[in-house]
This record gives structure tokens, sequence and C-alpha cells, in this order.
């Protein structure tokens, strides 16, 4: 039984974009779950995606990196996004 690289691949290309975005922005505040499961799926996303367009350039194996980081990266935008968007966040009560 062989397991499929593409998940724990996206794994570490969506540990590695949220690293870079939380060490770009300083802060990720309650987000942070977030915007890691948005790098992942963005990443396997993009690894389907460019195998499906034969994109081989920065490949690691049968895993296309330069789409998986792209795609990762507009998944953070998203909700970055989005949370910019969404309400502001609870008072603290006295």
């Amino acid at each position: 039984m062989s397991v499929d690289p593409g998940l724990p691949i996206a794994l570490l290309v969506g540990l590695a974009c949220t690293a870079a975005y939380v060490l770009l922005r300083g802060n990720a505040g309650s987000r942070l779950p977030l915007i890691y499961a948005a790098a992942v799926l963005g990443a396997w996303a993009g690894a389907w995606l460019g195998a499906k367009l034969g994109i081989r350039f920065l490949a690691l194996g049968d895993f296309p990196l330069l789409p998986a980081v792209f795609t990762a990266g507009i998944g953070i935008g998203i909700v970055a996004i989005l949370a910019t968007l969404g309400p502001a966040g609870r008072e603290p009560r006295p």
C-alpha cells in the first residue's frame, strides 16, 4: 500500500505559506487555523490543476510546487479579505 504524496506535501506547502504570511503580516490572531486550512486546500488544488495543465516547472516528483504555492497564496488572500470585510469581533466585557 502506498500513500499519494499530494496531501503530505500540500500540508507542508500550506504550512510554509502560512508561516510566510504570519512573518510578513506580523500577526494572524484567531484566523490562523482558517489561514492554514485555506493554504493547504489551495496548495492541494493548485497541485491538481498544475498536473492537469502539465506545468512541470519547479516540481517535486509528481507534485508541481509553483502552481501549489500560487494557489495557496490565493487561498490565504481570500481568507484575509473575508476577515477584513467581516465583523470586527466582540468587545471585551468589563
